[in-house]
Formats: C-alpha cells, structure tokens, sequence
C-alpha cells in the first residue's frame, strides 16, 4: 500500500515552482491514478506547459465532493534550508521537510492515498480531485478546471480546498487584486527643481495615500472579526525609478496590491485610490502637461471567500474531522475558494498543516498533521459512500 509519506516523497521531488512547468507531476499522478482505474482530464494552459488535472472516483451523480489543491510551489532562492528541499526528510522532531509539505502537497497525498480504498467502497456519491497549476502566482489555473468541472459533470455538493489550516474549517478568505501604478514625470536638473516633476515625488504621494485608505476603512468601521487583521489591506512591495541622485526622475514604478474583505470588494476600494490619482494628475499637469499616472492590473482579481451558502460543505467537513467541534475562522491569504463559491457551489477551506510553516525555509509539516489529513480522508470516503 502506498501511504500518504510515500507520496508526499513523491511530490515533493517534483520541483513544481510556479515559473517551472508542472507536468511532470501531473504524469506521475495520472499514472498512479490509472493503475487504480481511475481516469483523469488534464486542463492544459495556453502554451501547453502546464496543466490541471481533473478526476472523479465514484459514479457520476450530483453530490459530489471536489478535494481542490494546486500543484505549484514557491521558490525557494536565497532561504537558509538545512536539507534539499526537494527531498522529504525527517527530522527527531516530528515533522517531515520539504517545499509544499504543508503548502500544499501534504492534501495531495493525503488524497492520492485513499485512492484504492475510495475504489474498494463502491461510493453513492463521487470524490473529485482538482489539481491546478499556478495558483501561488494568482490562481491563474483553476478557473478553466471549474469551467470543466462545471459543463461536464453532474453538479458537487460541496468543495473543500486543502490549503493548511492545522485541519480548522475556514469559511471566509479576503480577495487580492495585484497592481502596478507607473508615474511618468518631467526630468531636470536637481539644482532646477522649479522646471522639473519628479515621478518619485509624486509617487510618494500616491504611496502615502494608499496607507491613508487603510486607515480610512479602519475609522470608518469597516471590519469583519473573523479575520486576525480585520479590515482591506493595501501594501506596496516594489518600487523603483529614477535615473541619478542629481536627476529629477522621469519615471517610477510601483507594485501593489489590495486583500479586500468579501463586504468590500475590490471595485469600491480601488476608486478611492483613483479618484485621488486623477486629482492629483490634474492638478499637476497645469505645471508639467506630460505628467502620467496609470494604474494596471497585473492578473485578474482573486474572488473572496465569504461565509454563506457554505452549510453542505461545512457539514461534511465536520463529520470527517477528529474534532468536529472545532471553531470555524477566516484568513487574510487568497485561495482558490472564492472561484469555486461564484459558480455556485458551497465551499470551504480545510487541510493539514500550518500556514505559518508555508513559504518559509524548513517548510514542514507535523507528522500528526499528516496523519489528521490520512483520517480525515477515511472518513471522506465512508460518508460519501452512504
């Protein structure tokens, strides 16, 4: 028998990082999946790099469930790991290392080994597995796998999205939306700053004031608890410009982004931004005519996860876990669950391991997390074969 260990050695060995292809894993899933019957639909991206990888194990009938996980990693350029992150290794503490064991190739194993005994129970209801690629980049994948999933299946019951949750159902995620604001100025000579406009200047303006609509929404109460930080968030990552320390600068460029509560959304949040970026253009183009301030988005916005219509998926979830008791919570980080909640189909976030382990060097995952994830999939299987 294969267990969740072996297959999660597996995995991992596939050093699936979002700028690499990942067909190589999906050729070994595929394999494995044919040797236990069960066929699968890749989902390819454009270019035929990478692909989703689709499968049903049961009869097809309504009231499914789709066990959603991507395939992709982060990179892992300039982290101090103490072992190749591309082999699992344990440790004398309990856990097994390796980029995506817990972020998130411990769900897919987990999954992958109660294949043969899904298969042995004869189920009433499917199982689906839907592994996308990209998600770590903007989940780029998932949305043509749920159009598949859509128009040619009989319509699930309800999703669960592994991504690690230390097995605590998440019923609420905010949205992102990445962004990139480019500022085209007037260049002069720094001694002559009356006869220039610095793109860096302006900038700074718009940097600041982005922070400002953050503190706007926090004063004006637009909160939701079940998040640990509780209002939208605006961050700026990047930004460069500039040509000499002696050069007014011609252009800057800035990259941010907005993590917006499901009661915000993505629309009311970015027309504060702009209606204070076009002011201020205005504004200063009675002193320099050339002066740009556009805004693009660099990938389509990532759909919030809200707490509703969710009751069929939160049920199941509890039936299976250790602790069905347990507290339901929210997170700050995106997943794919708000693209599957806007087709319509109830969903929820679950899945063994720590966020707090994700993306780190050392990324690992608790044996006993592991293990929660192999239980929580027996269960899975005995209820969908009621």
């Amino acid at each position: 028998m294969t267990t969740s260990r072996d297959l999660l050695a597996s995995l991992i060995g596939f050093d699936t990082v979002s700028r690499h292809s990942n067909l190589e894993l999906i050729d070994f899933v595929e394999r494995y999946l044919a040797a236990h019957r069960v066929p699968a639909q890749r989902i390819t991206n454009v270019d035929g790099s990478k692909s989703n990888l689709l499968a049903r194990i049961g009869p097809a009938v309504e009231g499914g469930v789709v066990l959603s996980g991507h395939t992709d990693v982060v990179p892992v350029d300039g982290q101090p790991w103490n072992s190749d992150p591309f082999i699992l290794t344990e440790r004398q503490d309990g856990r097994l290392y390796g980029r995506g064991s817990c972020d998130m190739k411990g769900f897919l194993a987990c999954a992958l080994a109660q294949v043969p005994a899904w298969q042995a129970l004869d189920l009433a209801r499917p199982i689906y597995l839907a592994f996308s690629y990209d998600e770590e980049i903007g989940c780029l994948g998932a949305p043509a796998m749920i159009e598949r999933l859509m128009a040619d299946e009989p319509l699930p019951g309800a999703v669960i999205i592994g991504e690690p949750t230390s097995m605590q159902p998440i019923v609420a995620q905010k949205g992102i939306t990445t962004l990139r604001t480019t500022v085209t100025g007037r260049e002069s000579h720094s001694s002559q700053i009356n006869q220039g406009m610095s793109a860096i200047h302006v900038a700074a303006r718009l940097v600041t004031k982005i922070e400002a609509i953050m503190q706007e929404l926090v004063d004006e109460g637009a909160l939701e608890h079940v998040f640990n930080v509780q209002h939208s968030s605006l961050h700026v990552g990047l930004i460069e410009g500039g040509t000499a320390i002696n050069i007014m600068a011609r252009h800057c460029q800035f990259d941010w982004e907005i993590r917006h509560l499901p009661s915000d959304g993505f629309e009311a949040l970015f027309a504060r931004f702009e209606r204070y970026a076009k002011a201020l253009e205005a504004e200063l183009r009675e002193r320099a005519p050339e002066l740009s301030i556009v805004t693009e988005q660099l990938v389509d916005t990532v759909p919030a996860l809200a707490d509703r219509d969710n009751a069929p998926a939160l049920a199941l979830c509890r039936e299976c876990l250790d602790d069905p008791s347990v507290d339901t919570g929210g997170v700050a980080y995106a997943t794919e669950g708000g693209q599957f909640q806007r087709v319509g189909l109830p969903t929820i976030v679950c899945g063994p391991g720590s966020i707090e382990q994700a993306h780190q060097p050392d990324e690992y995952i608790e044996i006993d997390q592991l293990e929660a994830g192999d239980r929580f999939m027996q269960r899975l299987g005995e209820r969908m074969a009621r």
